[in-house]
């Protein structure tokens, strides 16, 4: 009996296996980038969901699982846990830049994040025509057109570092001292010290609080009572939210705008009593600005996550950070969607590659865990950096008798579509007539797992 999802939609993929090298967007390597890929003309929220459990990611309508130990650059899933996620340091200096910048019209120097392109992590290849009218499947485009053509990802905050003063007049002025020195015979007088007439140095921390205390008094003189902010219960530091939130001024120089819609991905767009209201799917977060369009992110709202897909943005806007303040806006978002589903307790932010140190900022986002590439269990990000700051490839699941849980074990149980059937692999073996394909069939079956490949529909021609 076929296994069917709630909405009694099926996904349909053809896989292309992955032997040939592509080139790497992080290293530039022209052929050092390996993974697994398949064509995904339509999927079911819960089967992405398990797939990207198992290191799966989609770019588009092309779907792949980078090789790990083969690859130049290891690409490993990762994970935030949103509800207890607080900001660290810099992520509260994206959102005051940000707020600063509507509020008073201020746009900060700088040329902002690097860009990372997903479009070349993966190679895709020719999809075939399967979809039929009465499966219901999504229009099939050019898988070579939509991996090639899909915008950049916005998704690297890059620290900028203080610049120091040169010293130069410093260093000249030293060395016409020393010049001064050498042909004069008189000493130097001296110093005579603090000028005691003057009274003495004080903290700049006090004289802000007396100066506070100093406008307060005014204001009461003046009838208008205190305005001591409320303090947060057990002096806890502000939350995500009440950053993001935080009230402008009425006078803004400008007026940030959030906006969400469903998009065309190979999700099926599903609603489930207990799911968020907007339901599950792929959708568009618009950002506008005095009426403009300023940064789109995609995301895809799973059964207990919501994924970020990529972020493209108008390049006047780089030095706003808006690479790392949406994430921060999709974390609140998640939090936003956990209380009307419980299950949604996560934030995935794609993939995490550790060699590449540019891309190691997803780690910041605390707590997190890294998927174990073997046994596809979650490990604390801790744990996994000690392990990858000696090798590129690790095991993160220390129990090393531990297997893949959801292993392929029966090859004949693997789901296809033939000629406009529905059936299990077993039963295709017999009607097809031609060379064996069954070695493909496993390896695709032990990538999606025993589960996916028994609700999966894998096209056979």
């Amino acid at each position: 009996m076929v296994k069917m999802a709630g909405n009694n939609s099926y996904t349909i993929v053809e896989y292309f296996g992955g032997d040939d090298g592509y080139r790497c967007g992080y290293c530039k390597n022209e052929k050092g980038n390996f993974s697994h890929g398949m064509w995904s003309h339509t999927m079911t929220v819960q089967d992405y969901q398990d797939l990207i459990d198992r290191g799966w990611r989609r770019s588009g309508k092309y779907v792949y699982k980078p090789i790990l130990k083969k690859t130049c650059c290891p690409q490993y899933t990762i994970r935030c846990h949103a509800l207890k996620f607080q900001p660290s340091k810099s992520h509260k200096k994206i959102l005051k830049k940000l707020n600063k910048f509507i509020s008073k019209g201020e746009l900060p120097p700088g040329d902002g994040e690097p860009m990372d392109s997903v479009c070349e992590e993966a190679g895709p290849r020719e999809p075939t025509e399967v979809c039929q009218p009465e499966m219901k499947c999504a229009a099939i485009e050019d898988v070579q057109q939509d991996v090639t053509d899909c915008p950049a990802v916005a998704e690297v905050q890059k620290e900028v570092a203080d610049v120091k003063p040169t010293g130069s007049e410093t260093s000249q002025n030293d060395a016409a001292s020393v010049s001064d020195s050498r042909t004069s015979s008189v000493a130097p007088k001296a110093g005579m010290g603090a000028d005691p007439k003057r009274p003495p140095c004080r903290k700049a921390k006090d004289v802000r609080k007396e100066r506070r205390l100093q406008k307060e008094q005014i204001r009461q003189v003046d009838g208008v009572p205190p305005t001591n902010p409320t303090p947060t219960p057990n002096n806890q530091s502000k939350t995500l939210e009440e950053f993001i939130s935080e009230s402008l001024p009425d006078n803004s120089s400008h007026c940030l705008e959030f906006r969400r819609f469903l998009c065309d991905s190979p999700l099926e767009a599903e609603h489930s009593p207990d799911g968020p209201e907007v339901g599950y799917g792929s959708f568009h977060q618009q950002y506008w600005l005095d009426g403009r369009i300023v940064a789109v992110g995609v995301i895809d709202i799973l059964p207990t996550c919501v994924s970020s897909v990529y972020l493209y943005y108008h390049p006047d806007f780089a030095s706003l950070s808006l690479g790392s303040y949406s994430a921060l806006r999709e974390i609140a978002f998640t939090r936003q969607l956990q209380k009307q589903s419980p299950k949604l307790l996560y934030y995935y932010l794609g993939f995490y590659i550790h060699s590449c140190p540019k891309m190691r900022y997803k780690g910041q986002y605390r707590p997190s865990d890294l998927l174990c590439p073997e046994t596809y269990v979650w490990v604390p990000i801790e744990r996994c950096i000690l392990q990858l700051d000696n090798s590129r490839y690790a095991r993160f699941n220390q129990d090393l008798d531990a297997g893949d849980a959801r292993a392929l074990k029966d090859v004949g149980r693997v789901m296809v579509l033939y000629r406009r059937t529905v059936m299990p692999y077993a039963a295709y073996i017999r009607k097809h007539k031609g060379p064996t394909d069954e070695t493909v069939v496993e390896q695709y079956a032990s990538l999606v797992g025993q589960d996916c490949a028994e609700r999966i529909l894998l096209y056979r021609s």
